[in-house]
């Protein structure tokens, strides 16, 4: 009888982000702080914004023990404070917890819990939070926690409270809006920057407020489009991450235009959150840089 050989454990793999102002010598010291520590680069991409005088990185490596997500991070410091990085280095493996937000529109929550539990998404769902209760058996079918926080006018710093409260308490990395249809404070952006992510059913800033695809109906429109971007406090005008798009002709009602415009949310809001959730995403001012 042959012996199966024994599979080795995969090496643990890391994913690098930094920017910093532009200079030459940076991906040769990236590079070589990898080599000399042991590591090996399986992907990196890197871009530099003549704009801002900006240098944008990601790098995927694999690292053998004893290396470790602590050595990593310790070590490099010195690298990065030599040119005045701001850096992450992330567990590739880890998935991010997020938190999915939502009123009454249900058609991105559906398919973000489906994306993963299929494993289609890197995220680790801790709850579902809404002002409504309609969702709750939804999220119960996929084995998610059902936070109902009813919002009204006096009762918003109450609620927003609550939401920190679950973020902190459930270590919870980014917030995503799959039609939430509430303001959130100033206060609330500032403290989730650059961790909250909104679909806005157009593309910015065309057709903003109440009924946007009937908006679009009416100017004969004949192209839709959805766009994901980061929260800030001015509305629906926050960085892009994704946006995308499908073609109409002019015998599309109003209700086709909205069964066609959920489709196109649903794929640029899972993609924006793939994305951030795979560090892929580095901010660039009211920008993205996003390595795809």
């Amino acid at each position: 009888m042959n012996e199966q050989p024994t599979q080795q454990p995969a090496e643990p793999q890391y994913v690098l982000t930094l920017s910093c102002p532009d200079k030459q010598g940076i991906v040769h010291a990236v590079s070589s702080y990898l080599f000399m520590t042991g590591c090996n680069i399986v992907d990196s991409q890197q871009f530099g914004d003549r704009g801002t005088g900006l240098f944008f990185m990601r790098v995927h490596f694999s690292a053998e023990p004893p290396v470790s997500l602590d050595k990593l991070r310790a070590s490099f410091a010195a690298v990065a404070d030599a040119y005045h990085m701001d850096w992450r280095i992330h567990p590739s493996a880890e998935r991010m917890r997020i938190v999915l937000m939502v009123s009454k529109f249900g058609h991105c929550l559906n398919d973000l819990l489906f994306r993963a539990s299929s494993g289609a998404l890197p995220v680790e769902i801790a709850a579902v939070v809404s002002n409504h209760t309609d969702f709750r058996e939804l999220s119960a079918s996929y084995g998610v926690p059902f936070l109902h926080i009813p919002v009204t006018r006096e009762t918003k710093a109450e609620a927003e409270g609550q939401l920190l409260e679950l973020v902190r308490r459930e270590g919870v990395e980014l917030v995503v809006l799959a039609r939430y249809m509430q303001v959130l404070s100033d206060n609330l952006c500032r403290e989730l920057s650059g961790k909250i992510i909104n679909i806005h059913h157009s593309f910015l800033p065309s057709f903003k407020g109440a009924k946007p695809y009937h908006q679009a109906h009416d100017r004969g429109v004949k192209l839709i489009g959805a766009t994901a971007h980061y929260v800030t406090a001015d509305l629906d005008e926050g960085p892009i991450i994704e946006q995308e798009v499908e073609r109409v002709g002019h015998g599309v009602t109003p209700e086709q235009l909205v069964a066609i415009g959920r489709d196109v949310e649903c794929q640029a809001l899972a993609r924006a959150v793939k994305w951030h959730s795979e560090h892929r995403v580095l901010l660039n001012g009211s920008r993205t840089v996003v390595f795809a």
